[in-house]
């Protein structure tokens, strides 16, 4: 097989444009998972794993970044994190370098609106170009609201007080919920198919940020940037800013504020100037987006080619040789104590006086089986004589005697069994129970 000339790549050099690959398409991305494998050695950098119930992503956070934090991490714990695809090309791995992290659910609503923010300034739906004139002479206001809320009341009183002649028509809807947006739209898009009004006021009063969160709706702000009607936003108080404010044709900081726009008076010219403020402000807020984002893309060209991105590669590397090194010494240390233990215990065995120990215990054991030993033997032969002795009393001549006989011998000392083995003169010893007689044979 013939091998290429060129484009043959190193491992290493296949990693680094992998890195660089994966770093300059996917950019910054926010992902909510469970921590696992957490840990932080001594240079003060976090590692740990990412995961849900099907897969798992390894994951680092400098120290640099991880001072900002506001809790410990643990195993177990649900997070929100924010942070750029990377590879650890020493090892080939792919990872998340994370920039912040946050408890699940803790701001999780305020990241997903700036993540919108940002995606639909991209898309020019904030653009000040193709924001639409209100109409110079305004006889009918759609306002596209709660019918029963605290909003329409204030827009009736302030229409009512400032240009009683001026028409509203309302398309309820509801101003909050899981599917108040698509409430809104709809709406909103009747309004455009009948053709009735001269612009649409698009209201609710103040509330939370899940409460006003209907109006942070990707669908809603197309709807309102697709709409033939010019549409004011009204949503909340002043303070208050959603996605429909800064797609809506203008914005007023309260409902009361969006029907005083809509409303001529004698402070027209006031309120004109008015408007061209609020749209000035409105065309800085748009600017500052913009220039939000290329920052945002110009930081991310900067991580890409910054040599801290290299030494935080070092580091890592150094960090896992260091738990390894760590673990290695633990086991080592565990198994040399292993050993030695057994070591002294054979130790203590092979011990002289540990075996003269053993000696005594069983010399003392041995003792005091052969005292039982001899004790019993005695016993044993005490009975031996005990028996004997009585066999030999009941033979014994002593007991003839103590029943009344004597035994009579001879000069010789022969017993005598018959008279007839002795003659007249001879002398013979007759014993009794107690004594002896001698007797002369008449």
């Amino acid at each position: 097989m013939k091998m290429p000339k060129n484009n043959v790549y190193t491992v290493s050099r296949l990693n680094g444009e992998v890195r660089q690959l994966l770093e300059g398409e996917l950019g910054k991305v926010w992902l909510e998972a469970e921590i696992s494998n957490f840990a932080s050695p001594a240079s003060g950098h976090w590692y740990l794993t990412l995961k849900d119930s099907h897969a798992q992503i390894r994951s680092a956070m400098f120290k640099g970044r991880n001072r900002s934090v506001t809790f410990r991490p643990a195993n177990g714990q649900q997070v929100l994190v924010k942070g750029a695809i990377s590879v650890y090309e020493p090892r080939g791995d792919y990872q998340l370098i994370i920039e912040s992290m946050l408890p699940a659910g803790d701001g999780l609503l305020a990241q997903q609106y700036e993540a919108l923010k940002m995606k639909l300034a991209a898309e020019g739906l904030f653009a000040m170009d193709t924001k639409r004139p209100l109409p110079s002479s305004i006889t009918r206001i759609g306002v596209v609201t709660s019918p029963t809320g605290a909003a329409i009341k204030d827009i009736l009183h302030v229409l009512a007080r400032r240009d009683a002649s001026v028409e509203v028509i309302i398309y309820p809807t509801a101003v909050q919920g899981a599917d108040a947006d698509k409430d809104i739209c709809r709406a909103i898009n009747t309004a455009n198919q009948r053709q009735e009004v001269d612009v649409l006021l698009v209201s609710r009063g103040g509330g939370s940020l899940e409460d006003l969160w209907c109006f942070n709706s990707e669908a809603l702000a197309h709807t309102i940037y697709n709409s033939g009607i010019p549409v004011v936003s009204a949503v909340g108080h002043e303070v208050d800013h959603t996605i429909s404010d800064y797609v809506a044709d203008l914005r007023a900081p309260t409902p009361s504020a969006g029907a005083e726009l809509l409303s001529a008076d004698a402070d027209n010219k006031a309120q004109h100037l008015g408007n061209k403020q609020r749209q000035l402000a409105q065309a800085w807020q748009h600017y500052q987006l913009r220039q939000a984002q290329r920052a945002s893309t110009l930081e991310h060209r900067l991580t890409r080619l910054d040599p801290k991105r290299r030494l935080q590669q070092y580091e890592q590397t150094f960090d896992e040789m260091q738990l390894r090194l760590t673990n290695a010494l633990q086991s080592q240390i565990h198994s040399l104590t292993l050993k030695q233990q057994n070591l002294s215990l054979r130790l203590n065995n092979q011990s002289p006086s540990y075996q003269l120990d053993q000696a005594q215990t069983q010399l003392a054991t041995l003792s005091t089986r052969l005292n039982k030993a001899l004790t019993q033997h005695m016993k044993d032969k005490q009975l031996q004589i005990q028996t004997a002795a009585h066999q030999l009393e009941a033979v014994s001549p002593l007991a003839t005697l103590s029943r009344g006989y004597s035994i009579s011998q001879d000069s010789q000392g022969k017993v005598l069994q018959d008279s007839n083995e002795v003659v007249s003169g001879d002398i013979i010893t007759t014993t009794l129970l107690k004594g002896k007689v001698t007797s002369k044979v008449q």
